[in-house]
């Protein structure tokens, strides 16, 4: 399947697909199903009776048994509709947009709203940072880090490929410190502050598959990681600590701080029973389940940034955390505010 072009918008995604040899006298909706692996076969015929399958110069709407051949041109429009919604116990969430913190140079330095992705990926196509961007700038804008759907905060985004390459490479290298903000539960003490250094790998046995598992610092097993854990607030049974991430596993924050007794406040993979997830992801998640994380997503979020020639770059905290702190723990956020920045801006300096 040859790409001819993509298109994103916020509210548009267009494609085009050039039919290859292999591919010659396919269905239609086998031929689609490739380009759309999360798609129902359902969904896929209903895109094909509502037209938003288009083969050149042949009428339209299509059948799904029609069949496409080598050379044809595929054009496929999906629209954003409800696409990407995002439900909380039945209920629909906000989804702001992301703040813009500094433009510089070819540098864009943005506060990442939670379950906005880092660019395009799977059924997420418009709620991407690197669309909101491309159509704010009318420019090309290219992604330097990810940060996972439900993670707020910083994220760095590029409008030229070698601006890109030069922070990739610093992230890579280690040459980017990174501070966290996070709310978790407190099952027992860890001594704060302290260093994580368990060892992470997958299980391909284990399900789900995505759970990161963490093995002795000596151990043989899994690729070594580093996270440095400070308190900020411990009250009532949850503590409210900042982490420095010094090398950058998948799942690295969340699965140290849950091996070592504080699970993150909404973590649905590390909460201690990881069928809660598969629920989650399943669409079939109890009212327990949802009273058990209690917010819609992990609480983490992305705080500060230094590059090695930027000044620290540090983020708001987001809205939806802390509606929750105003509302179960009474707190100041505005003498919160302070002592992050004041720690943050101390320890990546």
């Amino acid at each position: 399947m040859a790409t001819l072009f993509k298109r994103f918008t916020p509210d548009l995604y267009e494609a085009c697909y050039s039919v290859e040899e292999e591919e010659d006298g396919l269905r239609l909706d086998k031929y689609l199903a490739r380009f759309f692996p999360s798609f129902s076969r359902e969904q896929i015929k209903r895109k094909i009776s509502n037209g938003q399958v288009r083969i050149k110069n042949r009428p339209h709407p299509h059948k799904p048994n029609s069949k496409v051949y080598i050379s044809e041109e595929v054009y496929i429009f999906t629209p954003r509709g409800e696409l990407e919604d995002e439900l909380w116990d039945g209920e629909k969430l906000p989804l702001p947009d992301p703040t813009l913190m500094a433009k510089e140079e070819d540098l864009i330095v943005v506060n990442k709203p939670p379950f906005m992705t880092t660019h395009p990926t799977g059924k997420h196509l418009f709620y991407c940072a690197t669309v909101f961007y491309e159509h704010e700038f009318n420019h090309t804008v290219h992604s330097i880090h990810r940060l996972d759907r439900e993670t707020s905060g910083i994220q760095l985004l590029a409008l030229n490929p070698k601006t890109a390459t030069r922070y990739t490479d610093d992230f890579e290298n280690g040459r980017v410190k990174k501070a966290y903000f996070l709310i978790a539960h407190k099952t027992k003490d860890p001594g704060f502050p302290f260093s994580a250094k368990e060892r992470m790998d997958h299980d391909m046995n284990f399900v789900p598959r995505v759970f990161v598992h963490c093995y002795p610092e000596d151990s043989q097993m899994g690729r070594s990681a580093h996270t440095e854990f400070e308190l900020l607030i411990e009250k009532d049974d949850y503590y409210l600590a900042l982490a420095y991430p010094q090398t950058g596993r998948q799942h690295q924050i969340r699965t140290h701080a849950a091996f070592h007794g504080f699970p993150l406040l909404g973590d649905k993979l590390y909460n201690g029973d990881p069928t809660v997830f598969m629920r989650f992801k399943d669409q079939i998640a109890t009212k327990d389940d949802h009273q058990l994380m209690q917010i819609p997503r992990h609480a983490l979020h992305s705080v500060g940034i230094k590059l090695p020639d930027k000044d620290v770059f540090i983020a708001d905290l987001p809205y939806d955390l802390v509606e929750w702190m105003k509302s179960q723990l009474y707190l100041d956020i505005d003498q919160l505010t302070q002592m992050i920045q004041k720690r943050v801006k101390e320890k990546l300096s």
